[in-house]
């Protein structure tokens, strides 16, 4: 019963999300509102962390499971994606270089200021 409760908090967060995304006119996908309001909540104590907690381990171990219909549809597809294979692996190459520099350096950062508040505390 409890996986149920903390499962309808999160279906009932993406459906928000899905609402802002019809009623807000920006490029940005209903799960990015999703995850920004559960966020918030978060943060400010509205929903607490031990309403959603194992349903949330749960589906973050089920995640690799939902890739699979995405990679038989790429298989499906070939015919198609054959001709754009190498401008699609380089633009891959470069994003996933960018994206993992770029989470370093925030990474890198946000330590650095944490480690300077710890040293102001003591």
């Amino acid at each position: 019963m409890k996986y149920i409760k903390q499962f309808m908090i999160i279906i009932m967060i993406t459906f928000i999300g899905e609402c802002m995304n019809r009623l807000i006119p920006l490029p940005i996908p209903a799960s990015i509102y999703g995850m920004v309001i559960l966020y918030v909540c978060l943060l400010t104590n509205i929903i607490h962390l031990t309403s959603v907690k194992e349903t949330g381990k749960l589906l973050v171990e089920i995640m690799p499971l939902m890739f699979i219909p995405a990679g038989v549809g790429l298989l499906e597809s070939w015919d198609v994606l054959r001709p754009v294979c190498i401008p699609f692996i380089a633009i891959t190459a470069v994003s996933t270089v960018a994206v993992m520099a770029v989470s370093g350096r925030l990474t890198q950062h946000v330590i650095r200021r944490s480690g300077k508040k710890v040293d102001k505390d003591e």
